[in-house]
């Protein structure tokens, strides 16, 4: 098993699923992806595909070929393991050089869509793109604010840290704990259905953060599954008393709730506030899975 960099982008004409499925010529790139199955992977969105960086990591399971066209495969990915990035990470650094060891600044293996990568450079990628904003946002509602080992508030440095990034990244504790700081710093710390922003006198956000498609149901660690809600309004998600439409209204089970309540839960309009950024904008195809999987409306 060894780790790499799989690079995407949003205006290529290949079928990538993100979060899903990887798909890559056979004739270029089959004998690497290979050797990635059963070990992490990070993404990687250059200026043309969105301008990310280095911006989620997740795991290989398998790979398989493509049906359609014998000259491509699919590297089917583990949905669960799927953690986005709390920073964005850039390819290259001034006055340090690349978090891959002798990549290029331009052309050669920097135009490749797959590279192999060491433990070390794997390490040094994580280690920035996991560390922890300082930040009010990011500060849990109670007891004090303390990092993980290596993912200081302040920007982490090259040096690979002892404990393997892997086994961090397979820990619920720490995912919850990131998953948590992306979606509050998304959304400001404010309920996205009620819009609600209150704060304890350490600055520290009322607002939860709530997967869209649950964990137990292998939804993934990403902003994009998430949605920042306060208590009351995020238990009524989960149990399904309210979903979210394609177009952001905010839809209530029937005979559920009543009007009144509602009235002071949600606001005016009942639809979502979506975070400025729209990299970070809910998935379509998570709001879908949780209006037929969980909604009783």
């Amino acid at each position: 098993m060894v780790k790499a960099v799989f690079i995407q982008s949003s205006h290529s004409g290949y079928d990538d699923q993100p979060g899903k499925a990887y798909h890559f010529p056979k004739k270029h790139y089959l004998s690497r992806v290979e050797q990635t199955v059963g070990d992490w992977v990070v993404f990687y969105e250059g200026r043309r595909g969105g301008g990310k960086g280095y911006h989620s990591v997740q795991r290989v399971l398998q790979v398989q070929d493509d049906p359609k066209d014998p000259a491509m495969a699919y590297a089917l990915l583990d949905t669960g393991s799927e953690l986005s990035f709390e920073n964005f990470v850039p390819r290259w650094v001034e006055g340090q050089g690349p978090y891959e060891t002798g990549l290029p600044r331009s052309r050669g293996s920097n135009t490749s869509a797959v590279r192999l990568i060491s433990d070390a450079d794997f390490a040094r990628i994580i280690t920035a793109g996991l560390a922890a904003r300082g930040e009010p946002n990011a500060i849990p509602r109670t007891g004090d604010f303390t990092a993980e080992p290596g993912f200081a508030e302040a920007q982490a440095p090259f040096e690979p840290q002892d404990q393997p990034r892997e086994m961090l990244l397979s820990q619920r504790a720490f995912r919850d704990r990131s998953f948590a700081r992306q979606v509050k710093h998304a959304y400001g710390g404010r309920c996205s259905m009620s819009g609600l922003e209150l704060r304890n006198g350490g600055g520290r956000p009322e607002v939860e953060a709530a997967h869209i498609v649950p964990v137990s149901e292998r939804g993934p660690d990403t902003v994009r599954n998430g949605l920042a809600l306060s208590g009351t309004v995020h238990w009524m998600f989960d149990r399904g008393l309210l979903s979210i439409s394609d177009d952001n209204e905010v839809l209530v089970a029937k005979k559920a709730v009543d009007e009144a309540t509602l009235n002071r839960l949600l606001l005016p309009d009942r639809r979502l506030i979506e975070p400025v950024n729209p990299a970070f904008k809910p998935h379509r195809s998570y709001l879908r899975w949780h209006r037929e999987n969980v909604f009783k409306g």
